[in-house]
């Protein structure tokens, strides 16, 4: 397994398991990232913050800090 944040630019992977606690993955789980939930990695910003991602048909961007807490498959 690998985190969300290690994942390729063009990529589809799914999410495995959620780390983090309390709020933090509790505002993951809003976002619509949860376990079994296919995400598309569309960009990765030149520096690597934020990582743009499409889940369940809506485009997001994430912070870098928060993808590391998203472990995928």
């Amino acid at each position: 397994m690998k985190s969300l944040k290690e994942s390729k630019c063009g990529e589809t992977v799914t999410v495995q398991k959620l780390l983090g606690e309390g709020a933090l993955k509790r505002r993951i789980m809003d976002m619509g990232i949860t376990k079994g939930t296919s995400v598309y990695i569309r960009k990765v910003a030149p520096l690597g913050d934020p990582v743009e991602i499409t889940v369940r048909g809506y485009e997001l961007s994430i912070r870098k800090g928060d993808a590391e807490n998203i472990l995928v498959g």
